[in-house]
Order: C-alpha cells, then sequence, then structure tokens
C-alpha cells in the first residue's frame, strides 16, 4: 500500500506544472531568440549548447518553444511568421521583472519609450510590455507570476 501511494504521489508530481520561480524586480528574467528560422535555431542550439526544445502554443495560437537545459527551462524562441514582423530583426530580447508592468510601462513612455505592441498577458507567465527605449533598443518588460523577493 505505502508503495503505491509513494508512486502515485510521484505521478502526481511529474503531471503538475511546477510552481513558478521566485523572481526580482529590476532583475532579467527571461530571454526569448525572435527567428525566421526555428528549426535552423533549435539545431544549432541543441548541437552547440545540448538544448532540448518543447513546443507550446502563445495566448494567440501562435507556435512558441520552450528550451530547456535538462530539467530548466532557460528560453524562448518566437518564430517571426507573417508580414507583421517583417521589420523585426532576428535578435534575442531580454526580458526584465518588474514589480507592475502597467505602472512601469506608463511611466517608461512617459520618459522617452515607445509601447511596440499592446500589454498583454500570458497565462501561468505574467503581464508582458514591449519597448522601444528612447535609444531605440528592445526590451521586454513583465510582471511573472510567483513570489516577489528582494533583489
Amino acid at each position: 500500500m505505502a508503495k503505491t501511494a509513494n508512486a502515485r504521489r510521484v505521478m502526481q508530481d511529474q503531471t503538475q506544472p511546477p510552481p513558478p520561480a521566485p523572481w526580482a524586480h529590476g532583475h532579467f528574467h527571461w530571454n526569448e531568440l525572435r527567428t525566421r528560422d526555428v528549426e535552423r535555431a533549435k539545431k544549432f542550439y541543441q548541437n552547440t549548447i545540448g538544448w532540448k526544445f518543447e513546443r507550446t502554443s502563445t495566448p494567440d495560437g501562435r507556435d512558441y518553444w520552450l528550451a530547456f537545459d535538462g530539467d530548466a527551462c532557460v528560453a524562448g524562441l518566437f518564430p517571426l511568421e507573417g508580414s507583421q514582423f517583417d521589420c523585426v530583426p532576428e535578435s534575442w530580447m531580454s526580458f526584465l521583472a518588474v514589480d507592475d508592468v502597467d505602472v512601469r510601462a506608463a511611466k517608461a513612455v512617459r520618459s522617452g519609450a515607445k509601447l511596440v505592441m499592446p500589454i498583454f498577458d500570458v497565462p501561468g507567465v505574467g503581464r508582458i510590455a514591449r519597448l522601444m527605449e528612447p535609444s531605440g533598443a528592445g526590451i521586454g518588460w513583465m510582471t511573472p507570476v510567483g513570489t516577489m523577493t528582494k533583489g
């Protein structure tokens, strides 16, 4: 009986998503490769770094790839598919964790940044803004789900 209960507990643990990781305001939290050739990028990072990939989707139903180093989810791959991305260069985009993305994005716009697209929510991930800072560099800001820690 004890072995069955332990096996059941292990099975439940494997099927439950991991709890959100703690995060700190102002610290880099996520990195995402924006690419026109996902298969090429996956092959490159698998062969050179050893990452494995898992397909998921964005809230609007587009494919999105998660990169794993062992069990740790370390990055995302966003396919630049469609004419709305014609002017977006292939690049890595970093996301800073912020305590309130709506308040911080409004402050950034008042300070000369541009909101590239409306702020949006990703269930189980957080609330995200994509900005172009006054210098023209792209940056993502997000209020992740989970517990904010002191950084």
